[in-house]
């Protein structure tokens, strides 16, 4: 054994174009953003909070999604989380093209208005953030949306919401179990 494998235990090489699948940030949600024909919808896991209040959320959409475009004319969209009873529905709506096809239709999805943008809630998710896009100047080069979410909304009825979390190569995560811990700041 040498002196490096000592160092690395049991750990072996993990290809560096599956590390996403260490660090997706947190659940799959719906990405719904509006069309002239009709609202379109694609599952995303790529995002982030980046401020508290207002809320800023970074996200990941590729130039090659429909959404993409959609986003940068209409600049506003809204996030919705969905939990593991709709994983199906999830699942195809991130592997469909909203060019061709009217996702809420052929997933059984359920558009609501909106208070403040175009784009339309989903009525089967547990929790919704109307978003305008704050800052897209790294749109271009790197496919990052930086939203600002200004309406959010939530089913007071779902407690502890099982969401999705994209494992990569069609596996995913269900989350657990809630657990509070809370430290005394002295």
């Amino acid at each position: 054994m040498t002196r490096e494998t000592k160092k690395q235990g049991k750990k072996k090489n993990l290809p560096l174009g599956k590390v996403y699948q260490l660090l997706e940030p947190g659940p799959v949600v719906l990405l719904t953003t509006e069309d002239e024909k009709h609202p379109d919808v694609m599952a995303m896991s790529w995002h982030m909070m980046m401020e508290f209040e207002p809320p800023l959320i970074a996200c990941i959409v590729s130039n090659r999604d429909h959404t993409y475009g959609l986003l940068k004319k209409h600049k506003e969209c809204v996030i919705n989380i969905p939990t593991a009873e709709i994983a199906k529905q999830v699942v195809g709506c991130g592997n469909t093209t909203g060019r061709r096809v009217d996702k809420f239709r052929k997933f059984g999805l359920t558009p609501l208005p909106a208070e403040k943008v175009g784009a339309p809630l989903v009525a089967e998710c547990y929790a919704a953030i109307e978003c305008r896009v704050a800052d897209a100047r790294w749109s271009e080069k790197y496919c990052l949306f930086v939203l600002e979410g200004v309406k959010a909304w939530i089913d007071p009825a779902v407690k502890d919401p099982r969401t999705l979390h994209h494992r990569g190569n069609g596996r995913f995560m269900v989350s657990g179990e809630s657990i509070r811990l809370r430290s005394r700041m002295k």
